[in-house]
């Protein structure tokens, strides 16, 4: 299967993490014209040294609600294209419910959730006026199985689910296809972090005995992004 992103525009969130990285090098590979955020400047200098002018770069802080609605509609007002929405930006701050602090969950619901909210509705008018786009979230397995120590985590990435799949169904008749990616664990940054105990109880819960790769979800992604899956909508696929 060969896909054929040329003279699309794609919208790229958390670019510089591990899946991230990969969906974007992908998505270049097969012609596609990337928008890329990340709210470091640091790491977003980085990415457009590594990726080139060809594409196009924005400070986006999923944090601060008011200057996301700010720069998001700058993003909407110089670019009026854009074919393809990826959310895949996201943290994690894991602590037990009875001992997590205000500051871990807003921080997670507002990067992981919220964000969500404020970015498809100030780029998904564009699509409707065109008729066509796609829109894709990257949620988790742990929103359907639950983790303990990240009920804050699992409640944004449940509430994707919920949202993207109620969102399918007002924008179908638009020819916009919404749909998410729940990766099990895959090899990135914040599996780096655990430790040996950790990575082994997790082990033991995968029958293949083995991490995901970025490039297990990415391929995924290029699929739902792409004309193939024109006809898929408000689905959630797991890949784990």
């Amino acid at each position: 299967m060969k896909f054929d992103f040329k003279n699309k525009k794609i919208l790229l969130t958390g670019a510089s993490g591990g899946i991230g990285k990969i969906l974007a090098e992908k998505f270049i590979i097969n012609g596609a014209k990337l928008i890329i955020t990340s709210s470091n400047e640091d790491k977003l200098n980085n990415l457009k040294n590594n990726y080139g002018d060809k594409h196009l770069y924005y400070l986006l802080d999923l944090s601060d609600t008011n200057k996301l609605v700010d720069n998001v509609k700058k993003i909407r007002e110089e670019n009026k294209d854009i074919d393809i929405l990826v959310n895949n930006a996201g943290i994690a701050k894991d602590n037990l419910l009875i001992r997590m602090n205000q500051e871990q969950w807003q921080n997670v619901i507002d990067i992981n959730l919220s964000s969500n909210f404020y970015i498809i509705k100030s780029i998904i008018p564009d699509m409707i006026k065109s008729r066509k786009g796609k829109i894709l979230g990257i949620t988790s397995v742990v929103a359907f199985s639950g983790n303990p120590g990240q009920t804050n985590y699992t409640a944004s990435k449940g509430g994707m689910i919920a949202m993207y799949k109620s969102l399918a169904i007002e924008v179908a008749q638009r020819n916009i296809n919404v749909n998410l990616i729940a990766p099990g664990f895959i090899e990135s940054p914040m599996t780096e972090n655990l430790n040996k105990d950790q990575k082994d109880s997790i082990m033991e819960k995968i029958p293949m005995k083995k991490f995901g790769l970025p490039e297990d979800v990415a391929n995924l992604a290029l699929f739902l992004t792409s004309d193939y899956s024109s006809y898929i909508t408000g689905q959630s696929f797991h890949v784990n």
